[in-house]
């Protein structure tokens, strides 16, 4: 019986030449990156609104003035604690602001904290 072995040789490593019309025609970037804390800012935002209750929730509150929580019930098909939770993390987000009045929260729109995401999804 013959039996056929092969040597394994490595062969050098293949040298890659970059085409220059590759390299020319990317430009440098000029725009200033938004600092890492600002990417944080700005994620917590976009996590905020990801969900459609707090959209909604948003939505109502930037149609008046002021909002109690007890309002935020029926529109919203949502138990107190559901709309406690949901507050508190746009709260968390600084696009509303809430302030106690007897047993109830009243919530108002942050107009900076949308207009700095205006700004943002413009740049």
């Amino acid at each position: 019986m013959l039996v056929n072995s092969t040597m394994n040789v490595m062969s050098p490593p293949k040298t890659i030449s970059i085409d220059e019309d590759v390299v020319s025609c990317c430009s440098p970037l000029t725009a200033i990156a938004m600092s890492e804390v600002e990417a944080v800012d700005i994620a917590q935002i976009f996590g905020a609104l990801s969900d459609p209750v707090r959209l909604r929730m948003l939505s109502l509150v930037a149609a008046e003035s002021e909002v109690c929580s007890c309002a935020l019930e029926g529109p919203l098909d949502k138990s107190q604690p559901t709309i406690s939770h949901h507050t508190r993390i746009l709260a968390e987000a600084g696009l509303i602001i809430g302030e106690r009045r007897g047993r109830w929260m009243w919530w108002r729109l942050v107009p900076e904290r949308l207009e700095e995401v205006s700004r943002i999804l413009s740049s």
